[in-house]
Formats: structure tokens, sequence, C-alpha cells
């Protein structure tokens, strides 16, 4: 797998935890930031006043979407907004099955959306199975 980074989104800490186990236990070696509200995540990807530029682009965001200060939706929004970020491959990853959360995910640019598994074993296979797809078989856009 390629060696770049995965910023998970995550307010949860019970979830960011059995997501960080999941990712270890399939084996999936890249190197995990986490931010545990959207203003934090926004503020790695674009800087503090947002014309700055932040932190090391990922290669995949994990982005929850019922998330304190700034939710899941309006994190998307402003990554696709940025030149910077408009190409990030951003993954849904939430417990919402809500028909129209989908929808409006998608609309507004995300290139997966993914619920949560239930249990522990669904997780491993679920992270495997993005793992491999976005850090080996996904041929991800050049960073800017």
């Amino acid at each position: 797998m390629r060696g770049g980074m995965i910023l998970l989104v995550e307010d949860n800490p019970d979830d960011e935890e059995l997501t960080l186990r999941a990712l270890r236990q399939s084996q999936i070696a890249n190197r995990v930031v986490s931010a545990h509200d959207g203003l934090e995540a926004l503020d790695y990807l674009l800087g503090a006043d947002r014309d700055t530029g932040g932190g090391e682009l990922p290669e995949v965001v994990l982005l929850d979407l019922k998330l304190p200060k700034v939710d899941g939706f309006e994190v998307l929004r402003q990554i696709r907004s940025h030149s910077r970020t408009r190409l990030l491959p951003v993954v849904m990853l939430t417990s919402s099955k809500e028909e129209q959360d989908v929808v409006e995910c998608y609309a507004l640019g995300a290139n997966s959306y993914v619920c949560k598994p239930v249990n522990f074993a669904e997780s491993i296979d679920a992270l495997r199975q993005l793992g491999l797809y976005w850090l080996q078989l996904n041929e991800p856009p050049p960073h800017a």
C-alpha cells in the first residue's frame, strides 16, 4: 500500500479506537492523523485562516457526518470549495443510513459513503476493503 497518511475525522472516542484497531488488524500500516471535530479537520487541511494551506494532505479522508463545531456536510463542502483539497478522496464513514444524508453527501462531492459496521469483525473487513481500494488500487489525483 502507498505510504500516505489517512485523516480520520471522528468525534466518538469509541468509534475512533474501533477504527484504529480495525485498520491495524487489517494490516493497513499507513499513519493515521485524527481530528475530533469538523473545525479541527478543516484547520488541519486548510489552515486556521483557510488561505494558507494546512498540514500534509492525506491519501484519503475518512469523515463522519455528525460532528461537533462543524458537521461533516460543511467539512465536505469546504474541502470541495478549495483548490488545495478539491480533488482529495473523501469517504463518508458514518452510522447514518438516512437516504437524504447519502444523497446530500454525493451531491457535495463525496467519493464514497460507507455505513459504520456494528461489530468489530465487520469493521475489520470493511476497513480492509477500504484500505485496499483507496490506498492500493485507486489512482489518486496529484496533489496541487
